[in-house]
């Protein structure tokens, strides 16, 4: 295995990426070519959403090969093009040859969101002490547990079983469908899960078949329908529970509709909030009739809850 390192712009980094793609590397990375000098820089962005940029002003961008002679046609091939003149090859140098998949399925871990109540990657053996479980595997699609945003959620979710025993539940901004398999799992009998993003539809279909076949019908369907937004519409909905772990903004512009899908004595649970965004939910949602509250925190993020009127 063979690693090719190129030094580029800011500028050119998409369409470098995507050339190497092209040219089937085995896998790319891009990095601050300033790391731990004075001169780095931050750049990160809000979980679900795009970064600001799509690299540093300096970036380096390593690629594998599987040997050298392919690193350096890639390389000649990349040099050659008409846009390259400020990408500079850094070097070639050999990797030890591993196996890949195993080594990122070793950072991964099962993560306990209570003491009984785990998600578990697909290799994983299930602990002992996990009796409620959520098999995912981390990134392959919208939330994985790891985030603090969806365990406060979860955790909501497993701590609040009760208001949850055979109601139905909806989940706004579905992901993974990791949310509405929770609460399926702890006792919701229908849980409409919508998302504007139709793979994240198509995913939460798929978790919800691998996580709930105990729980299917003998039409053969789990609790959980998936769809677009247009599944519950603009409509009044009365579900005794609400969740939404999307972030600040969307659900600011949300609140007339998430506050009207809320049944009467009903939940509503908010998640992919900064703390310092607490006032500006508050009022938000004041103006719809509902008092928020801080239910939970952690990392910098807060998990805010209210109850409509019975």
């Amino acid at each position: 295995m063979h690693e090719l390192t190129l030094l580029t712009t800011e500028a050119h980094v998409e369409i470098l990426t995507d050339a190497l793609m092209e040219i089937e590397t085995l896998a790319v990375s891009v990095e601050d070519a300033d790391a731990d000098t004075e001169q780095e820089e931050a750049l990160w962005g809000e979980p679900g959403m795009p970064v600001a940029r799509e690299g540093w002003q300096r970036s380096t961008v390593k690629c594998l090969f599987p040997d050298e002679a392919s690193a350096l046609e890639a390389a000649t091939l990349i040099l050659a093009q008409d846009w390259a003149s400020e990408i500079h090859v850094q070097g070639i140098q050999e990797v030890p040859d591993q196996d890949w998949v195993r080594l990122t399925q070793s950072q991964f871990s099962p993560v306990p969101v209570t003491a009984d109540f785990w998600i578990v990657p697909t290799w994983h053996e299930v602990p002992e002490a996990a009796r409620t479980v959520i098999r995912l595997d981390p990134g392959l699609a919208f939330g994985t547990g790891t985030h603090p945003t969806t365990r406060m959620c979860l955790q909501w979710i497993a701590e609040n079983a009760a208001a949850l025993q055979g109601q139905r539940a909806l989940d706004y901004g579905c992901g993974s469908g990791i949310l509405a398999i929770g609460a399926a799992l702890h006792g919701a009998t229908q849980v409409d899960a919508v998302d504007i993003d139709p793979a994240a539809v198509e995913a939460t279909l798929a978790n919800a078949d691998v996580n709930l076949s105990h729980l299917k019908a003998a039409d053969g369907h789990t609790p959980i329908s998936a769809g677009l937004p247009d599944l519950v519409g603009d409509a009044q909905g009365s579900y005794p529970v609400v969740l939404a772990n999307i972030l600040a903004t969307p659900l600011k512009m949300l609140s007339p509709l998430l506050a009207g899908h809320v049944a009467a004595g009903g939940h509503l649970v908010l998640a992919g909030i900064l703390a310092r965004q607490e006032q500006e939910l508050k009022d938000a949602y004041a103006e719809v009739g509902l008092q928020l509250s801080v239910a939970n925190t952690q990392d910098g993020w807060i998990l805010m809850t209210a109850r409509k009127a019975a």
